[in-house]
């Protein structure tokens, strides 16, 4: 047990990562994005304006709003299972930079712990890609 705790290899590495990508998208899909995806276009409207106040132009609140709701759920699902993994993890990270930067804006730093947390978990995701299971892996293999 101690070499298992002290040992400075890694366990099981791309297992590992596989659990961590597959729970980072079906959490964000389950708990976050589902009920927007499935929403009526004022909730998409809602959504989008976090963006346009601060480009100042109303027109793309709808489409951000779906772009939004779109990485959340079906990117959030595209995460999970591994399927283009990487333009999926950086529309979930732009959305979750949005809604962090909103969200400190609102309520401080202390607030906002779930959207950066989402944001890192993009991050490492756009960053390490699919990995070895995935749905990329086995469509795409080298």
């Amino acid at each position: 047990m101690k070499n298992l705790l002290l040992k400075n290899k890694a366990i099981l590495p791309e297992t590992s990562y596989f659990i961590l990508r597959f729970c980072t998208g079906m959490m964000m899909c389950y708990y976050h994005g589902w009920s927007k995806i499935t929403a009526d276009v004022s909730r998409w409207e809602k959504l989008g304006s976090s963006l346009t106040q601060w480009i100042g132009s109303e027109v793309l609140n709808i489409p951000l709003g779906l772009m939004a709701s779109f990485a959340e759920s079906i990117g959030a699902l595209f995460i999970a299972i591994g399927f283009l993994s990487r333009p999926a993890a950086f529309l979930l990270g732009f959305t979750m930079l949005v809604a962090s930067s909103k969200k400190i804006g609102e309520v401080g730093i202390d607030g906002s712990e779930l959207p950066l947390l989402f944001l890192m978990l993009s991050i490492v995701v756009l960053l390490k890609g699919s990995g070895k299971y995935s749905v990329d892996q086995y469509l795409f293999k080298k």
